[in-house]
Protein backbone atom coordinates (compact mmCIF):
# COMPACT_ATOMS: atom_id res chain seq x y z
CA UNK A 1 0.00 0.00 0.00
CA UNK A 2 1.18 3.52 -0.81
CA UNK A 3 2.11 5.97 1.88
CA UNK A 4 -0.67 8.31 3.01
CA UNK A 5 -0.14 11.80 1.63
CA UNK A 6 -0.10 14.47 4.33
CA UNK A 7 -2.52 17.31 3.73
CA UNK A 8 -0.67 20.57 4.27
CA UNK A 9 -1.69 24.19 3.87
CA UNK A 10 0.90 26.37 2.15
CA UNK A 11 2.03 29.84 3.20
CA UNK A 12 0.05 31.15 0.24
CA UNK A 13 -3.10 29.51 1.62
CA UNK A 14 -2.58 31.16 5.03
CA UNK A 15 -1.93 34.60 3.52
CA UNK A 16 -5.00 34.29 1.29
CA UNK A 17 -7.11 33.36 4.30
CA UNK A 18 -5.68 36.29 6.29
CA UNK A 19 -6.46 38.80 3.51
CA UNK A 20 -10.04 37.56 3.14
CA UNK A 21 -10.53 37.82 6.90
CA UNK A 22 -9.03 41.31 7.03
CA UNK A 23 -11.32 42.73 4.34
CA UNK A 24 -14.47 40.69 4.94
CA UNK A 25 -14.58 39.88 8.67
CA UNK A 26 -17.54 42.27 9.12
CA UNK A 27 -19.05 41.97 5.65
CA UNK A 28 -22.25 40.24 6.84
CA UNK A 29 -22.06 41.18 10.51
CA UNK A 30 -25.36 40.34 12.22
CA UNK A 31 -26.85 39.97 15.69
CA UNK A 32 -27.49 36.23 15.36
CA UNK A 33 -23.98 35.00 14.48
CA UNK A 34 -21.88 38.19 14.45
CA UNK A 35 -18.71 37.40 12.40
CA UNK A 36 -19.45 33.73 11.71
CA UNK A 37 -19.99 34.16 7.97
CA UNK A 38 -16.76 36.19 7.78
CA UNK A 39 -14.92 33.34 9.53
CA UNK A 40 -16.24 30.73 7.12
CA UNK A 41 -15.58 32.93 4.09
CA UNK A 42 -11.96 33.36 5.19
CA UNK A 43 -11.18 29.70 5.86
CA UNK A 44 -13.45 28.04 3.27
CA UNK A 45 -10.74 27.73 0.55
CA UNK A 46 -8.40 26.08 3.06
CA UNK A 47 -11.13 23.74 4.31
CA UNK A 48 -11.88 22.71 0.75
CA UNK A 49 -8.20 21.96 0.18
CA UNK A 50 -8.05 19.86 3.35
CA UNK A 51 -11.32 17.93 3.03
CA UNK A 52 -11.98 18.01 -0.70
CA UNK A 53 -14.96 19.34 -2.64
CA UNK A 54 -18.50 18.14 -1.92
CA UNK A 55 -17.46 15.84 0.92
CA UNK A 56 -19.30 15.15 4.15
CA UNK A 57 -16.28 16.30 6.13
CA UNK A 58 -16.31 19.67 4.34
CA UNK A 59 -20.02 20.13 5.01
CA UNK A 60 -19.52 19.36 8.70
CA UNK A 61 -16.58 21.79 8.92
CA UNK A 62 -18.61 24.57 7.27
CA UNK A 63 -21.48 23.94 9.65
CA UNK A 64 -19.35 24.12 12.80
CA UNK A 65 -17.72 27.36 11.67
CA UNK A 66 -21.07 29.07 11.18
CA UNK A 67 -21.53 29.17 14.94
CA UNK A 68 -21.56 32.48 16.83
CA UNK A 69 -18.19 34.23 16.74
CA UNK A 70 -17.15 37.77 17.61
CA UNK A 71 -13.71 39.23 18.32
CA UNK A 72 -11.40 42.09 17.40
CA UNK A 73 -10.25 41.12 13.89
CA UNK A 74 -6.55 42.05 14.08
CA UNK A 75 -5.34 40.55 17.36
CA UNK A 76 -8.18 38.03 17.25
CA UNK A 77 -7.07 36.83 13.84
CA UNK A 78 -4.74 34.36 15.55
CA UNK A 79 -7.86 32.39 16.51
CA UNK A 80 -8.50 31.65 12.85
CA UNK A 81 -4.85 30.71 12.41
CA UNK A 82 -5.14 28.25 15.28
CA UNK A 83 -8.41 26.97 13.82
CA UNK A 84 -6.74 26.23 10.49
CA UNK A 85 -3.91 24.39 12.26
CA UNK A 86 -6.44 22.25 14.13
CA UNK A 87 -8.48 21.56 11.00
CA UNK A 88 -5.28 20.53 9.23
CA UNK A 89 -4.47 18.09 12.03
CA UNK A 90 -8.00 16.71 11.95
CA UNK A 91 -7.89 16.29 8.17
CA UNK A 92 -4.70 14.22 8.61
CA UNK A 93 -6.41 11.86 11.03
CA UNK A 94 -5.08 13.24 14.32
CA UNK A 95 -7.20 13.15 17.46
CA UNK A 96 -8.76 16.60 17.18
CA UNK A 97 -12.38 16.70 18.28
CA UNK A 98 -14.77 19.21 16.61
CA UNK A 99 -15.91 20.31 20.08
CA UNK A 100 -12.30 21.14 20.92
CA UNK A 101 -12.06 23.47 17.92
CA UNK A 102 -15.31 25.20 18.90
CA UNK A 103 -14.22 25.48 22.54
CA UNK A 104 -10.87 27.06 21.64
CA UNK A 105 -12.58 29.61 19.37
CA UNK A 106 -15.17 30.45 22.02
CA UNK A 107 -12.65 30.62 24.85
CA UNK A 108 -10.22 32.92 23.05
CA UNK A 109 -12.55 35.32 21.26
CA UNK A 110 -13.48 37.30 24.41
CA UNK A 111 -9.99 37.84 25.93
CA UNK A 112 -8.39 38.65 22.58
CA UNK A 113 -11.23 41.04 21.73
CA UNK A 114 -10.49 42.93 24.94
CA UNK A 115 -6.78 43.11 24.16
CA UNK A 116 -7.35 44.10 20.54
CA UNK A 117 -9.85 46.83 21.42
CA UNK A 118 -7.48 48.17 24.09
CA UNK A 119 -4.56 48.33 21.67
CA UNK A 120 -6.59 49.74 18.79
CA UNK A 121 -9.33 51.93 20.28
CA UNK A 122 -7.71 52.76 23.61
CA UNK A 123 -4.08 53.25 22.61
CA UNK A 124 -3.09 53.29 18.93
CA UNK A 125 -5.93 55.40 17.56
CA UNK A 126 -5.86 58.07 20.33
CA UNK A 127 -2.06 58.40 20.09
CA UNK A 128 -2.18 58.75 16.30
CA UNK A 129 -5.04 61.24 16.54
CA UNK A 130 -3.23 63.25 19.21
CA UNK A 131 -0.24 63.63 16.90
CA UNK A 132 -2.17 64.24 13.68
CA UNK A 133 -5.06 66.44 14.85
CA UNK A 134 -2.76 69.41 15.26
CA UNK A 135 -1.79 69.16 11.59
CA UNK A 136 -5.36 68.73 10.43
CA UNK A 137 -6.54 71.63 12.60
CA UNK A 138 -4.39 74.12 10.68
CA UNK A 139 -5.56 72.77 7.32
CA UNK A 140 -2.63 70.47 6.51
CA UNK A 141 -4.10 67.77 4.25
CA UNK A 142 -1.16 65.48 5.08
CA UNK A 143 -2.63 65.00 8.58
CA UNK A 144 -5.50 62.67 7.59
CA UNK A 145 -3.27 60.94 5.04
CA UNK A 146 -0.53 60.21 7.59
CA UNK A 147 -3.17 58.97 10.05
CA UNK A 148 -4.63 56.54 7.51
CA UNK A 149 -1.21 55.28 6.49
CA UNK A 150 -0.06 54.87 10.09
CA UNK A 151 -3.18 52.99 11.17
CA UNK A 152 -3.21 50.89 8.01
CA UNK A 153 0.44 49.84 8.25
CA UNK A 154 0.28 49.04 11.96
CA UNK A 155 -3.00 47.15 11.78
CA UNK A 156 -2.03 45.19 8.66
CA UNK A 157 1.27 44.28 10.28
CA UNK A 158 -0.32 43.35 13.58
CA UNK A 159 -3.05 41.34 11.87
CA UNK A 160 -0.61 39.46 9.64
CA UNK A 161 1.70 38.51 12.50
CA UNK A 162 -1.23 37.48 14.71
CA UNK A 163 -2.88 35.35 12.01
CA UNK A 164 0.25 33.56 10.83
CA UNK A 165 1.63 33.05 14.35
CA UNK A 166 -1.69 31.53 15.34
CA UNK A 167 -1.34 28.95 12.57
CA UNK A 168 2.33 28.10 13.09
CA UNK A 169 2.17 28.05 16.90
CA UNK A 170 -1.11 26.17 17.12
CA UNK A 171 -3.07 25.68 20.30
CA UNK A 172 0.03 24.87 22.37
CA UNK A 173 1.69 28.20 21.55
CA UNK A 174 -1.27 30.40 22.40
CA UNK A 175 -1.77 28.37 25.57
CA UNK A 176 1.77 29.21 26.67
CA UNK A 177 1.23 32.91 25.96
CA UNK A 178 -1.99 33.00 27.98
CA UNK A 179 -0.42 31.00 30.81
CA UNK A 180 2.57 33.34 31.01
CA UNK A 181 0.36 36.31 31.81
CA UNK A 182 1.77 38.29 28.85
CA UNK A 183 -1.67 39.19 27.54
CA UNK A 184 -2.72 40.62 30.90
CA UNK A 185 0.47 42.71 31.13
CA UNK A 186 0.01 44.05 27.59
CA UNK A 187 -3.61 44.95 28.32
CA UNK A 188 -2.71 46.71 31.57
CA UNK A 189 0.08 48.80 30.03
CA UNK A 190 -1.96 49.65 26.94
CA UNK A 191 -4.84 50.80 29.14
CA UNK A 192 -2.55 53.14 31.10
CA UNK A 193 -1.04 54.61 27.92
CA UNK A 194 -4.46 55.00 26.30
CA UNK A 195 -5.93 56.73 29.36
CA UNK A 196 -2.96 59.12 29.49
CA UNK A 197 -3.32 60.04 25.83
CA UNK A 198 -7.08 60.51 26.15
CA UNK A 199 -6.46 62.80 29.13
CA UNK A 200 -4.10 64.89 27.01
CA UNK A 201 -6.61 65.03 24.16
CA UNK A 202 -9.33 66.14 26.59
CA UNK A 203 -7.19 68.99 27.88
CA UNK A 204 -6.31 70.07 24.33
CA UNK A 205 -9.58 69.74 22.46
CA UNK A 206 -12.47 69.97 24.96
CA UNK A 207 -12.80 73.73 25.36
CA UNK A 208 -15.42 75.03 27.78
CA UNK A 209 -15.13 78.34 29.58
CA UNK A 210 -17.42 80.37 31.75
CA UNK A 211 -18.19 83.85 30.49
CA UNK A 212 -19.92 84.86 33.71
CA UNK A 213 -18.69 88.11 35.27
CA UNK A 214 -20.02 89.36 38.59
CA UNK A 215 -20.07 93.09 39.10
CA UNK A 216 -19.24 93.73 42.74
CA UNK A 217 -18.74 96.94 44.69
CA UNK A 218 -15.01 96.30 44.69
CA UNK A 219 -14.86 95.62 40.96
CA UNK A 220 -15.69 92.93 38.37
CA UNK A 221 -15.15 89.27 39.27
CA UNK A 222 -14.36 86.98 36.33
CA UNK A 223 -15.71 83.58 37.42
CA UNK A 224 -13.48 81.67 34.99
CA UNK A 225 -10.11 83.20 35.87
CA UNK A 226 -10.69 84.26 39.47
CA UNK A 227 -12.68 81.26 40.71
CA UNK A 228 -12.61 78.18 38.47
CA UNK A 229 -8.99 78.44 37.30
CA UNK A 230 -7.84 79.05 40.87
CA UNK A 231 -9.56 75.84 41.99
CA UNK A 232 -8.40 73.62 39.13
CA UNK A 233 -7.13 74.60 35.69
CA UNK A 234 -9.50 73.16 33.08
CA UNK A 235 -12.08 72.04 35.63
CA UNK A 236 -15.04 72.57 33.28
CA UNK A 237 -13.70 70.40 30.40
CA UNK A 238 -12.69 67.73 32.93
CA UNK A 239 -16.14 67.79 34.56
CA UNK A 240 -17.95 67.40 31.25
CA UNK A 241 -15.58 64.62 30.18
CA UNK A 242 -15.99 62.71 33.46
CA UNK A 243 -19.77 63.12 33.23
CA UNK A 244 -19.71 61.62 29.74
CA UNK A 245 -17.52 58.72 30.89
CA UNK A 246 -19.83 58.13 33.87
CA UNK A 247 -22.91 58.02 31.63
CA UNK A 248 -21.19 55.65 29.19
CA UNK A 249 -20.27 53.30 32.04
CA UNK A 250 -23.91 53.37 33.13
CA UNK A 251 -24.71 52.19 29.59
CA UNK A 252 -26.76 55.29 28.81
CA UNK A 253 -27.60 55.49 25.10
CA UNK A 254 -25.15 57.67 23.15
CA UNK A 255 -27.98 59.76 21.68
CA UNK A 256 -29.30 60.43 25.18
CA UNK A 257 -25.81 61.53 26.29
CA UNK A 258 -25.62 63.94 23.35
CA UNK A 259 -29.00 65.40 24.30
CA UNK A 260 -27.85 65.82 27.91
CA UNK A 261 -24.70 67.67 26.79
CA UNK A 262 -26.73 69.88 24.46
CA UNK A 263 -29.16 70.66 27.28
CA UNK A 264 -26.27 71.56 29.63
CA UNK A 265 -24.81 73.85 26.99
CA UNK A 266 -28.18 75.47 26.22
CA UNK A 267 -29.10 76.06 29.86
CA UNK A 268 -25.61 77.30 30.72
CA UNK A 269 -25.75 79.78 27.83
CA UNK A 270 -29.24 81.01 28.70
CA UNK A 271 -28.32 81.80 32.29
CA UNK A 272 -25.08 83.40 31.14
CA UNK A 273 -22.71 80.88 32.74
CA UNK A 274 -21.10 79.80 29.47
Amino acid sequence: MGETVQKKLSKKDIIKSYLIWTFFSHSTYNYERMQASGVLHAIAPSLEKLYGKDTQELREACERHMEFFNTEPNVGGCILGITLALEEQRANGEDVDPEMISSIKTGLMGPLAGIGDTIWQGTLSPIALGIILGMAKVGNFMGPLIYLLTIGIVLFGLGYVSYTKGYYMGREGIGKIIGSGLLNRVTEKATVVGATVLGGLTASYVTIQSGLKLHLSTGTLDVQTAVLDSIFKGILPLTITLLTVFLLKKKVNVNVILLILIAIGAVGTLIGFF
